[in-house]
């Protein structure tokens, strides 16, 4: 049962590796539901789970930087201070760190093991394989954001990369609710059939005497997160979206479908995230309305977002006077899932990675114990405690710059509107990993959001190509106007 969907996996990576280059972008979206897929199986990789994801970026990454072209562009962005060079340097410290460190200071400094099995146990820091499969992990993802960088500078791709996002978001509504149906129908060898990861899978777990949905991720709290990413950047990228049933209609009705999951995912972090989704939208609304200037895909929408805002706020007060008991079993799962998390030993055991992961920061002298070397519970912690101070300094440079420093070019009005739809959509996920963000691995959806920041902010293409050529024009003029006047003075000279 286990070869079929393997053998559909890689029929759809052969197609889309040897088509145009946005088939890669649909795939890349769509197989982000798939987490707990082993899309080659762990008794050939020798344990290690290879999801499709990382695997589709692998094939895109090949596909844009495999060439003389994609090389050299990747070089010129990775040597540019307005470029990618705060990233290149950010990976090239994590290296020297992770081959350095752990041999460094082994025997000496107490982590986090990362391997399975032993997430309530300490021990002592020693070179192992999960520092190479987290080396590996993170470079995709370094890799991702120079292809994406590259692939998207042309409107033409951006708004296929819009789509895709819709594509993914639907794959991860109809996993859900597979999950969700399993209750009922019988779906369980199929779904299996796609549970096949080697790490522990959360998949039957209960609360209130509710299911927590998990759709094909390995837990509640990762199938929450990633309904929470599609829902923040399909309610903040839908704006530059071009005018159609797919932004009109489409788009609004998977937002109210991934919130919904995201809410049956009963995970805290997901819940917390969307209270901080709730105030970036508002906090968004506010800034359109003050500073967005004459921008048309900015200015879109406001005035009946204010209405419908005000008609729903309006509608769940009259909820709430008329029958107030409607919202005890909401009040209850927000009470047993955030305010009494605190008093759990899934909080405690957590509250413990990251506790001596960042004491094993701090006895390396801020230099780190190298990628896979320690867990956190908190991605910055994560990140630190793996690649040391300078690492994340160099990381969150380029994380700010992302967000806050690049510029789309004059009169480009949809990419100053994608820009503001990055900064905003970010902010959600960001919150939530750093509750639960074990791994210093920023992951695929965040590359995608760098590439594209950075991508905006490069002129286009086409409009390089030319000015290159016009250069070489000038400064190289043909032989042929010379050679016109030689004749012609020969022929006076005659």
């Amino acid at each position: 049962m286990e070869a079929i969907p393997i053998a559909i996996f890689w029929s759809a990576a052969a197609w889309t590796l040897f088509r145009r280059k946005e088939a890669l972008l649909y795939l890349f979206f769509a197989s982000m539901s798939f987490g707990s897929f082993a899309a080659i199986p762990t008794e050939v990789t020798g344990g290690l789970t290879l999801t499709p994801t990382p695997i589709v970026a692998m094939l895109l990454i090949a596909r844009q930087l495999g060439s003389a072209r994609g090389m050299a562009q990747a070089f010129d962005a990775a040597m540019k201070r307005s470029g990618l060079l705060l990233l290149f340097l950010f990976w090239l410290v994590a290296c020297v760190v992770t081959v350095f460190m752990p041999r460094f200071f082994a025997n000496m400094v107490q982590i986090v093991p990362v391997r399975a099995g032993a997430l309530s146990d300490t021990a002592l820091l020693v070179p192992t394989v999960q520092n190479v499969s987290q080396f590996i992990y993170i470079g995709i993802s370094v890799l991702a954001v120079f292809s994406f960088a590259g692939m998207l500078r042309e409107p033409a791709m951006r708004r296929h990369a819009l789509a895709a996002l819709c594509l993914g978001a639907a794959m991860t509504v109809l996993t859900g609710f597979l999950d969700l149906a399993s209750q009922f129908l019988p779906l369980d060898s199929v779904l299996e059939a796609f549970r096949t990861a080697s790490y522990a899978l959360l998949t039957d777990v209960e609360i209130l005497d509710s299911k927590r949905v998990v759709g094909l991720m390995p837990e509640a709290s990762s199938f929450g997160g990633l309904s929470l990413s599609f829902l923040a950047a399909l309610y903040f990228f839908r704006r530059a979206m071009p005018a159609g049933t797919l932004r009109d209609r489409v788009v609004p009705v998977l937002m109210g479908l991934l919130l919904l999951l995201a809410w049956l995912s009963t995970s805290s972090a997901a819940y917390l995230g969307i209270g901080v989704f709730g105030a970036a939208a508002a906090a968004e609304w506010c800034w359109r309305l003050l500073a967005a200037g004459r921008n048309p895909y900015l200015r879109r929408g406001l005035s009946s977002e204010f209405w419908l805002g005000a008609a729903a706020l309006g509608v769940a007060l009259w909820i709430v006077i008329a029958v107030p008991q409607i919202l005890d079993p909401m009040r209850e799962m927000v009470d047993v899932m955030v305010l009494q998390k605190s008093g759990t030993s899934s909080f405690e055991e957590r509250g413990m990675w990251t506790r001596v992961s960042w004491q094993a920061l701090m006895a390396t002298h801020g230099l780190g114990v190298g990628l896979g070397g320690t867990r956190a519970s908190n991605f910055a912690v994560a990140l630190a405690s793996n690649v040391g101070l300078l690492g994340a300094a160099f990381y969150f440079m380029f994380v700010l710059q992302s967000l806050l420093l690049r510029r789309a070019r004059p009169g480009d009005e949809e990419g100053r509107a994608l820009l503001s739809a990055i900064r905003w959509c970010y902010l959600p996920p960001f919150a939530t990993s750093l509750m639960v963000g074990t791994a210093p691995d920023f992951g695929l959806s965040n590359a995608f959001l760098y590439g594209f920041a950075a991508a905006i902010a490069m002129p286009p293409l086409r409009t390089a190509t030319l000015a290159l050529h016009r250069l070489r024009h000038v400064t190289q003029p043909s032989s042929a106007p010379r050679l016109a006047i030689d004749r012609r003075t020969a022929h006076g000279d005659a």
